[in-house]
């Protein structure tokens, strides 16, 4: 399972004053504190500042990569703001997302031609409109998969997201994106599945009880990536038994040695 820790994102209030206020200090702190707890890439998102985004996320790539020898998640729709980005950033990024909206399609994809960063492909339609069934999950997924073969995107670098949403207003959206995932992982071999996973418990009690249960299913339909906190101990524990349980762990090697680090929280 492949973990994109999710907390410098400018939606969070905390990280919305700590880049007004250009606060090293506390994103390097966010920083570390992800990569310790297991994160193999650190999301980085200045979306709430729409005039100064590109200086924001050019500047938290070089500030993030100063303390941690992680990858970044760029996560931005705007072209400009992700190909300064990519100018500074060390080693191989990913970009999310690249959707149907064929002008975002026009900002984004001739920045990542011709590189080797991940891309994650989000299940959404041109109009904007998210999906509620499996069937409308695939059917943009191959949208998708057309636009981004056809750009050059090796499909071991492609990470479909088939948008997880929350369950309070409609009970059918856990199962549908379970069965989402399958097609997906079915009908395309090699790509890869990623979701945020939190969006599934928005609006609901006791969400981290959500969370950890959609993950373990999750993880069976054949996700292989989330985007999450990855200080949620008894989360990532979660995640290595599923992994283990479902052969993506030989021999359980790694759920013992996360037991042997005490690293598994009950």
């Amino acid at each position: 399972m492949l973990i994109v820790g999710e907390l410098i994102n400018a939606t969070r209030t905390p990280v919305k004053a700590m880049l007004q206020q250009w606060d090293a200090a506390g994103i390097q702190d966010l920083a570390r504190t992800q990569a310790d707890n297991g994160a193999d890439y650190i999301d980085v998102n200045a979306g709430a500042f729409a005039s100064k985004e590109a200086d924001y996320l050019e500047w938290l790539v070089k500030t993030v990569q100063e303390v941690v020898d992680r990858p970044l998640c760029l996560d931005s729709a705007n072209g400009k703001a992700i190909e300064r980005a990519m100018k500074v950033h060390r080693g191989t990024s990913m970009v999310n997302s690249v959707s149907m909206d064929q002008q975002q399609q026009e900002g984004l994809l001739p920045v990542i031609q011709g590189t080797d960063c991940k891309v994650i492909g989000l299940c959404m339609g041109d109009r904007g409109n998210p999906p509620e069934t499996a069937e409308d999950r695939i059917r943009v997924a191959r949208e998708l998969m057309g636009v981004l073969e056809g750009a050059g995107i090796d499909r071991d670098n492609i990470y479909l997201d088939p948008l997880a949403q929350c369950l309070s207003t409609n009970d059918r959206f856990g199962i549908e994106f379970l069965e989402g995932v399958e097609a997906i992982m079915s009908e395309f071999e090699g790509v890869h599945t990623i979701c945020g996973l939190s969006n599934i418990s928005y609006g609901m009690p006791m969400r981290r009880i959500v969370n950890r249960a959609f993950m373990v299913m999750a993880i069976r339909s054949g996700l292989d990536a989330a985007i999450m906190n990855p200080t949620d101990r008894k989360m990532m524990s979660a995640i290595l038994a599923a992994e283990a349980l479902v052969g993506r762990d030989p021999f359980c090697g790694t759920y013992c040695d996360a037991y042997r680090e005490s690293l598994l929280e009950d």
